[in-house]
């Protein structure tokens, strides 16, 4: 708060000089055919504006102190004006002062003085709320987006951390499966390969957004894992277009997909089945599909998108794009069941640096 302080401070100050300046400036441009002509003393343009700018200076604290007052405009304007007349006043009657020692300055020049002093100072208080009101309110806008933003990272992370107890369970479920079949060294290496899989989701950065590569890795591994438990039983097909690989997307979006696509579509079949994953660009979106060999019913459809796998996953793309993306699943006329997602496309950063600088 001290450092905000001073650096309004600063600011003031560096506005309320150039202003002053450029107001003198002004004037004596204006006045220069008086300077020429009628023999008019410079320093009868100069004193007003210095006391002019001291008189501002001197109104500063109060205009402050309204501020504070949460009074509306029309109550700052009558008050300013109030005010500005006052410090008009000693304003005039010391610039009659200084230049009587120059020449005979008649009353009617110091009422000229005065009103005209009036009119500036009472513009300067109308400007000086102006650019207060304006530094306010963009400084209310910028809390209010920065509240914003963390709450939806709050939020996002809640989802992820809610998505990772319901992924462990799943596979610790699958190694007891294992030992149960008298299969220890599948659980063995199960187990392995679940350790790997939680120390890269624990030590990964946590972001809202990964790169498509980041989230197939993690997803390979999920895959790994369920290869250990189901065998040849799974087969999976990866169909990834290359200029898709840096574009963004949720953190931890594809691993609950797919696991709900083994767990739904391809465990409970005997011969076991397949799994998709395919990527690709259409113009300004990213499309992916996950599919599977099993086949669903329409009730199921509607219980299976109250889970927690689907329904966390629809709740954060709402929270990252609100209505501007797709998120529905099907059954083609070919068979099987598919999860289509479509994205607003974003690249990476530092991959789409990378490859530029490779060009």
């Amino acid at each position: 708060m001290k450092r905000e302080n001073v650096l309004n401070l600063r600011s003031f100050w560096q506005i309320q000089i150039i202003g002053w300046c450029c107001f003198y400036l002004f004037d004596l441009l204006e006045s220069i055919h008086n300077f020429l002509t009628k023999r008019v003393h410079i320093d009868e343009e100069t004193v007003p504006i210095v006391l002019m700018f001291a008189g501002s200076c001197a109104l500063r604290p109060f205009c402050r102190w309204l501020l504070r007052q949460s009074q509306s405009w029309i109550a700052f304007e009558l008050k300013a004006a109030a005010a500005a007349m006052v410090t008009s006043i000693p304003v005039a009657c010391a610039a009659g002062l200084i230049l009587q020692h120059s020449y005979h300055v008649p009353w009617h020049a110091v009422v000229a003085v005065w009103a005209w002093s009036f009119f500036i100072l009472f513009m300067w208080c109308s400007l000086y709320f102006s650019i207060k009101q304006w530094q306010q309110s963009s400084m209310e806008r910028e809390r209010l987006l920065r509240a914003e933003s963390e709450v939806r990272e709050a939020r996002l992370l809640a989802l992820r951390y809610q998505l990772n107890p319901h992924f462990l369970f799943n596979s610790l479920n699958a190694v007891s499966t294992l030992v149960l079949d008298g299969n220890a060294p599948a659980a063995t290496r199960m187990l392995a390969q679940i350790g790997d899989l939680l120390r890269r989701s624990l030590v990964s950065e946590v972001t809202a957004e990964v790169a498509l590569s980041q989230e197939l890795a993690f997803t390979e591994g999920y895959l790994a894992i369920e290869q250990t438990r189901l065998g040849e039983r799974l087969r999976i097909d990866m169909a990834v277009a290359l200029e898709t690989r840096d574009a963004l997307v949720p953190n931890m979006l594809l691993q609950p997909l797919v696991e709900n696509a083994v767990r739904y579509g391809v465990a409970p079949l005997v011969e076991g089945g397949w799994i998709a994953i395919k990527s690709a660009l259409d113009a300004d979106r990213l499309r992916i599909v996950i599919g599977n060999s099993g086949s669903r019913g329409e009730g199921e459809q509607k219980k299976n998108r109250n889970g927690i796998g689907l329904g966390n996953t629809e709740e954060r793309l709402k929270t990252l794009y609100g209505t501007d993306f797709v998120f529905s699943l099907g059954w083609p006329e070919a068979g099987g069941c598919e999860v289509v997602l479509e994205l607003p496309l974003r690249r990476a950063p530092t991959l789409q640096e990378a490859s530029l600088c490779e060009l």
